[in-house]
């Protein structure tokens, strides 16, 4: 039996991305950003085609996203952030909630969104981190705007073959 198989596509060219960055934990969110628009570029994400807002933590970060989804004008948003473990239980609050939030956004709108939001225990684990995660948010959102343009053409081409049939 033959399967089709789709293979991942990391050309940015032409593609939107939005990017909502939060302020809190800056230094670490700097290096987020810094990582993941360097990675857009070397995708061919054009300068223009992206648009970064900052907010002032990673709670704030879903309705950001929120706003950007509902404009229509993104092919793929990037959440960028830190949440670091405190003495309190409000690091499991705003790591559930921002990463709840981040996940409603995509599948509310239809929008991929990759969440580049940390969550560790210590600074120093955050930096370790920050590199790598900006990069790979931005190689997901690239890859995932590809890929839903490629389902979606599914639906157009299987709406295309009833039509035919109905003739």
């Amino acid at each position: 039996m033959d399967h089709g198989f789709y293979e991942s596509n990391l050309d940015g060219e032409g593609l939107r991305i939005g990017i909502v960055q939060a302020r809190f934990n800056e230094p670490v969110c700097n290096e987020l950003r810094e990582a993941c628009l360097a990675e857009l570029e070397k995708l061919g994400v054009e300068g223009e085609d992206t648009l970064l807002v900052t907010v002032p933590g990673a709670l704030e970060v879903p309705l950001a996203l929120q706003k950007m989804a509902e404009s229509g004008q993104f092919d793929a948003l990037v959440a960028l952030g830190a949440v670091v473990r405190g003495e309190t239980y409000h690091f499991e609050l705003v790591s559930n909630e921002a990463g709840a939030g981040v996940s409603r956004i995509s599948l509310d709108f239809n929008v991929p969104v990759a969440n580049g939001i940390l969550t560790v225990d210590t600074d120093e684990q955050a930096h370790a981190r920050t590199r790598e995660k900006g990069r790979d948010c931005a190689r997901t959102a690239v890859e995932m705007a590809n890929l839903v343009v490629a389902l979606d053409s599914l639906r157009e081409n299987e709406a295309d073959d009833e039509e035919e049939d109905d003739e």
